[in-house]
């Protein structure tokens, strides 16, 4: 079993791609945050400001400024900002974070049969704890992902509806993860 299964209380995760929906995300049913937002100097009061409320923090690696999405990079996260995880398109700096006891998201593009068959390539290297597939409005591509890798799979982009949430759970995705803040309640 994946430990990133048994974090998940809540399968709407809290995409936050603006700070100023930090604490609408606190407040939320979500105990899961993607922080897709934050820079060197603020993602770690950021990130001390969701884990002192009992929530689960992930850090997308590219979008955070000023923090490289290398490996110098992440070892600057593991040892002083301390997050869940993070978030990578980036295979190696998923093996990177395993390496530091962080927690790791592959998040893949699924734009056509190729980048289905790279993103399990790039899977089967990296080892993540969890897959996000995007955009997560594919119920048919979701449900062949949980059928092609043992990963849980996170659905994640283009989601504006609760029943595109439901659909995406009934494909089998492990949990949802959504901007739109008025679907993290």
């Amino acid at each position: 079993m994946y430990p990133i299964v048994d974090l998940v209380d809540c399968q709407t995760i809290a995409a936050v791609q603006d700070e100023q929906h930090l604490e609408i995300a606190i407040q939320s049913e979500a105990n899961i945050i993607f922080l897709l937002t934050g820079s060197i100097f603020n993602i770690k009061e950021l990130v001390d400001r969701v884990r002192a409320v009992g929530k689960h923090v992930f850090l997308h690696m590219e979008f955070i400024e000023g923090i490289a999405a290398d490996k110098s990079g992440v070892a600057y996260v593991a040892k002083n900002i301390a997050p869940t995880g993070i978030i990578s398109t980036r295979s190696n700096l998923i093996r990177v974070a395993k390496e530091m006891n962080l927690m790791a998201i592959q998040r893949i593009f699924l734009i056509d049969r190729n980048a289905v068959i790279k993103g399990i390539k790039v899977i089967e290297q990296s080892l993540p704890d969890a897959v996000e597939v995007m955009p997560g409005v594919m119920p048919r591509v979701i449900q062949e992902m949980t059928n092609l890798t043992p990963l849980p799979i996170i659905a994640g982009g283009l989601i504006d509806t609760k029943k595109e949430i439901n659909d995406a759970l009934a494909a089998g995705a492990l949990a949802v993860s959504v901007g739109t803040t008025e679907l993290w309640f």
